[in-house]
């Protein structure tokens, strides 16, 4: 790959994407400015592959030129890493079909409503259970993707060969708690706590098999590439961005994140006004000195 002189790695929702699900040009341009100057660009999104691509299309960056200025894309917190725009799938990782029994089991013994997503890279397809109980972001999200979605049955259970997560949606009032208690019981799974990005409000508490997170994919990337983490420039907006931003070797977040991040990590500009920009100026500018 000649010499590459470090990793810019990017959240999308509410970090790269502005509120209204654009990227501004001044932030495209510096993701290009970067790649012209020897630096690889990666996209880290919570996002399936395929409600990445369709944001792409929405955004005008489908079918060929222009592309996004993107070398390669983590998606579903890390369940699956593919080069861009090419679309080739380097690695991807799922439940077995007796992990996702586990979780199940323990999310309807509390009366959770949850989403079976199959695996990379048939992510778009899911399971879902529902408990009646008020959840409209769980509503919301059923009705986005009606089309692949099927209710929960036994039947289908057995038929599962695994899945690249399970997806617990939960009101904002329990829902860190919840995160919590999740995450202190199913210790053998990577338990991933965001806010969703359709209410902003609502709690996500993703469940992956132990080795994803975003952290752990850019890792990956890293030791195949042949880079170190200190390589390596972290900008994110929330809780599923954690793991990345403390493990990178610099990390910004944009102001738009939860106040407990803004006192853990370098802040930048809001999402709305180029963060992203700003954060790639300030570690290019500490590579210089």
């Amino acid at each position: 790959m000649g010499n590459i002189r470090g990793l810019f790695v990017t959240d999308l929702d509410g970090t790269l994407l502005t509120d209204n699900k654009t990227i501004s040009d001044i932030d495209l341009r510096t993701l290009s400015h970067l790649q012209k100057s020897g630096f690889l660009t990666v996209i880290a999104t919570g996002r399936s592959d395929y409600s990445f691509f369709s944001l792409l299309e929405s955004l005008g960056f489908s079918g060929g030129s222009p592309s996004l200025p993107v070398d390669y894309v983590i998606f579903s917190t890390g369940a699956g890493i593919m080069m861009y725009p090419t679309k080739r799938l380097l690695k991807s990782f799922s439940l077995q079909q007796e992990d996702v029994l586990v979780i199940t089991q323990y999310l309807n013994s509390l009366s959770l409503n949850f989403m079976v997503h199959q695996p990379v890279p048939d992510t778009k397809y899911f399971l879902y259970s529902s408990h009646g109980h008020e959840n409209d972001d769980f509503h919301r999200r059923l009705k986005i993707y009606s089309a692949f979605a099927r209710p929960f049955s036994k039947e289908l259970e057995k038929g599962m060969s695994g899945a690249t997560e399970v997806l617990c949606i939960v009101p904002r009032a329990k829902g860190h708690d919840i995160a919590a208690m999740v995450a202190q019981y199913l210790t053998q799974f990577s338990v991933i706590k965001a806010t969703s990005p359709l209410d902003g409000e609502s709690v996500w508490i993703e469940i992956f098999p132990p080795m994803v997170s975003k952290s752990m994919a850019v890792q990956w990337l890293i030791d195949n590439i042949g880079l170190s983490r200190e390589n390596v420039c972290a900008v994110g907006n929330d809780y599923n961005d954690e793991d990345l931003l403390h493990w990178a070797g610099y990390s910004f977040v944009v102001a738009n994140s939860p106040s407990t991040m803004l006192i853990d990590f370098s802040t930048v500009a809001y999402n709305n006004e180029n963060g992203v920009s700003e954060a790639a100026r300030r570690w290019l500018d500490t590579i210089k000195e």
